[in-house]
């Protein structure tokens, strides 16, 4: 694949990943970019030996990995301290739980050159490996779920789009608007594509870039996760004076209708009806999404129950966590809130 850009700086945030690094490390070294490459990575002050092992991996591999501390833990200080370091006029925010095709930076050298756009990512491939992993891949995947699916995954070409997740910068975008907010646990590359085309910059996305997600392991995990999404799209929303979209009401709508409806339906028929088609409606809709979503991934429909438990563990707590936020907000101080924050951020 052809050259474009000179230089790539690859700037990963780590926090206690000594279970995925050598992967990491595995796929930067399988890349097939031919420009100069740098690796810098900021851990957040791990306490599972990730950094040792990373630096390890690397050694071995021959690969050059700068390890720098990330004091303020969170996401958004470790990726600004990578890119005051950063030289490469490209600059590709890449995550510890995601796994990279070999031509990943390459496309995305590529589309950057080709498009000019200040920011290009690729869609999101949810890849699970136990049972419970495989089944919330299954549900990310489906437009039921919300995160990680996106309409433009079938196209043939590139298209301007809101949000990618991860993303390839622009060296000279980033400058001009400032890199992450600080301030954010959450949504963070949401937050700064929104910066960027509210500047009059682009954000494209490409089909043909793949980003392989693990997906959370238990549906404590993941509910934590979604609740932490719900509660910081308000404060991205709340700081550009942005509405929050329909989409993103819906969780919150149908469990505020449920939180009215069940006392009542103690002691009238009709709302003990309303609660029951509500509720009817919901598993129904659920159990058809997760029997497309199985089927379409190849996956056994015994994982059947798990992809339509899924479901409900990442929309009540997005909307819990968009209750929350809006009253955080009312507050004008919000709160930390799973400071994480290793996820693709494209929350419905």
């Amino acid at each position: 694949m052809s050259n474009p850009v000179a230089c790539v700086s690859v700037i990963v945030p780590m926090l206690d990943e000594a279970a995925h690094v050598e992967a990491l490390v595995d796929d930067l070294r399988a890349q097939d970019y031919a420009g100069e490459l740098e690796v810098i990575v900021a851990d957040g002050g791990s306490r599972d030996g990730s950094p040792d092992i990373l630096r390890e991996a690397a050694r071995r591999a021959g690969l050059a990995v700068i390890v720098i501390p990330n004091p303020g833990r969170y996401v958004s200080p470790g990726l600004n301290a990578c890119i005051a370091r950063a030289k490469g006029e490209l600059i590709v925010r890449l995550d510890c739980h995601s796994r990279y095709p070999s031509d990943y930076l390459s496309r995305c050298a590529v589309a950057s050159a080709e498009t000019g756009a200040d920011n290009v990512g690729g869609v999101v491939v949810p890849t699970g490996r136990t049972p419970t992993e495989r089944a919330v891949a299954c549900a990310m995947d489906s437009p039921f779920g919300g995160i990680g699916w996106t309409r433009h995954a079938q196209k043939a070409g590139r298209v301007d789009t809101d949000t990618v997740t991860f993303g390839a910068f622009r060296r000279e975008a980033l400058r001009r608007v400032g890199g992450f907010d600080e301030t954010l646990v959450r949504n963070q590359d949401e937050e700064l594509n929104l910066r960027l085309r509210l500047g009059g910059g682009r954000v494209v996305l490409d089909p043909t870039i793949r980003v392989h997600y693990v997906p959370r392991g238990t549906y404590r995990a993941l509910a934590r996760q979604y609740c932490g999404y719900g509660f910081w799209k308000v404060t991205v929303r709340r700081k550009h004076s942005q509405r929050l979209s329909a989409r993103s009401l819906v969780p919150l709508a149908f469990l505020t209708s449920l939180v009215a409806l069940s006392p009542l339906a103690a002691f009238h028929p009709a709302p003990r009806w309303l609660l029951v088609a509500e509720l009817v409606t919901y598993a129904g809709g659920a159990a058809a999404f997760a029997v497309a979503a199985t089927r379409r991934r190849g996956e056994s429909l015994s994982l059947f129950p798990r992809v339509a438990a899924a479901f409900p563990a990442m929309h009540l707590p997005y909307a819990v966590g968009l209750a929350r936020g809006s009253l955080a907000a009312c507050r004008h101080a919000p709160r930390s809130i799973d400071g994480r924050g290793d996820t693709p951020e494209s929350a419905p």
